[in-house]
């Protein structure tokens, strides 16, 4: 099941939220705890995950029991509590590995000349994100930064919580400890979380599949007619899909948790709008950054010593985590060498101190790119950005090395009326994706702002009104668009 179905839309989150406030006024009237809304979000959980592949909720309930006595030895001050981390680590990665890349090891074995069957094995959904937070909590409890979890159920809570349980964003156990059995939900919250959950089912039904057909039109149904022009309308359309199609689950994830009581952080900060591939990387997929940075990098010496190399580990396994195929490792690799570029050349300090030193008091310099034009620096980066997106596409490297042969100018034409006609006759659709790339609702309200007041009566009324229709819309033309749509996953869901 996922967020952008009719049925998920209509029958299950109506079901969920009518059974969710009778289980909050069975709490406060009896209980005066949590524990129905927690029961009922366990049991909704389970039921979302189970209802495209019922088998594979076993696998998940088995791992987090396990993760849920390793976290309890960890944290019982045990003298080896390193070892029992690094076996709960191990089992998790294992895990992740038997699932996600039995297929392309023995693959990979037969290609080098070791005969191995292909096991074949379906990738349970979400796996590489309840993964992660499983690992996430357990060295988290290891590092004394946050309890061992004393109720199993409490624990399948975080992991399987249905919001951000197939795609991310990738919530830390410390982000929302305290909120499950304290959290509060006003009418503030209510009108945020719905809100947002719209915004996101708009930003995925409205502009990422859309974009999808572009995308294909170019790189799948004409790919071997495929001129110049026709390669680079199709993979930037395929990189607004990827951007709106995630984003927008991340913000539905982000309004039903903030509708629960939930406070999931930001996934995506308009990382379109970046001036280098580092700035780009603190915008996207931000909860997978914080991972790797926290959990790999950092283990590995960070900044202390053998910089370049645990740059490079950090982002062949970022590469590796999206997908079992070498393409993906050198998507990794690709922007690792790029980071690397911009460590010693972009980023480099030049000139004398400025006046004004930081907060910790340490003298500030400029940059070497704060001597080049934003403008400048924004479409090297963005193409960059969009290059990437060719080594993200193409699992396969013969094609690979056709859209890239094609897309520098080796096609048999340079563009053609099919390539005219994917910008003019979506040309509303470009607009607006390309618009909703920036931060456009955040200008709306400062300039509102600065018009009437923050904590004005008309600014709030406003806000309200403009929500309100906005919400109206997007929701009418996203169930039109909807009806008698057949497929319309989200990307992120298959990583």
């Amino acid at each position: 099941m996922v967020f952008s179905d009719l049925f998920f839309l209509f029958v299950f989150l109506p079901l969920f939220f009518g059974s969710y406030m009778l289980a909050t006024f069975v709490d406060k009237k009896i209980f005066s705890s949590y524990k129905c809304r927690n029961t009922t979000l366990v049991v909704a959980s389970l039921l979302f995950y189970a209802w495209g592949e019922p088998v594979y909720v076993f696998l998940m309930l088995g791992l987090v029991l396990m993760n849920f006595y390793v976290g309890r030895i960890i944290d019982s001050d045990t003298p080896h509590r390193r070892l029992v981390l690094n076996v709960g680590v191990i089992l998790n990665v294992l895990a992740l590995g038997v699932f996600k890349y039995a297929s392309l090891t023995a693959t990979t074995l037969t290609l080098l000349g070791f005969h191995m069957p292909d096991p074949r094995i379906a990738l349970p959904i979400g796996i590489s994100f309840y993964i992660f937070q499983s690992i996430s909590y357990l060295i988290d409890v290891y590092k004394k930064e946050s309890p061992s979890q004393r109720n199993f159920m409490d624990l399948l809570l975080y992991i399987s919580m249905f919001p951000q349980l197939i795609a991310g964003p990738i919530v830390r156990y410390g982000t929302i400890a305290s909120e499950i059995h304290d959290r509060k939900v006003c009418m503030r919250d209510m009108a945020d979380g719905i809100f947002r959950f719209i915004y996101g089912l708009g930003k995925k039904v409205i502009i990422a599949n859309q974009m999808s057909i572009v995308a294909e039109q170019f790189l799948v149904n004409g790919f071997e007619s495929c001129t110049t022009t026709g390669a680079w309308i199709g993979i930037l359309a395929y990189s607004l899909q990827v951007y709106f199609d995630f984003s927008g689950y991340s913000d539905m994830a982000i309004g039903i948790g903030r509708c629960l009581g939930f406070h999931f952080n930001e996934n995506f900060r308009h990382p379109y709008c970046c001036n280098s591939i580092t700035d780009f990387w603190h915008r996207w997929h931000i909860s997978l950054g914080s991972f790797f940075r926290d959990y790999v990098y950092i283990p590995l010496g960070g900044n202390r010593r053998h910089q370049w190399f645990n740059i490079l580990a950090t982002w062949f396994l970022t590469g590796f985590w999206h997908g079992a195929s070498w393409n993906f490792a050198c998507w990794g690799l690709y922007f690792g060498v790029i980071l690397l570029f911009e460590k010693y050349t972009l980023m480099k300090s030049v000139g004398s101190p400025l006046p004004t030193p930081d907060a910790k008091g340490r003298p500030r310099y400029r940059k070497v790119m704060d001597y080049i034009p934003s403008p400048l620096l924004h479409i090297y980066a963005m193409g960059l950005v969009t290059l990437g997106r060719g080594l993200f596409y193409f699992t396969d490297f013969a094609q690979m090395k056709i859209f890239f042969v094609k897309a520098f100018g080796g096609a048999e034409e340079l563009h053609s009326y099919v390539s005219i006609t994917a910008i003019t006759d979506h040309f509303w659709l470009w607009v607006i994706a390309i618009l909703f790339c920036m931060p456009v609702r955040q200008w709306c309200y400062n300039h509102l702002v600065q018009l009437v007041g923050e904590e004005s009566q008309v600014a709030r009324s406003v806000v309200f009104l403009s929500r309100t229709v906005l919400s109206v819309v997007i929701m009418l033309i996203s169930v039109t668009l909807l009806i008698g749509e057949t497929n319309n996953p989200f990307i992120y869901t298959r990583f």
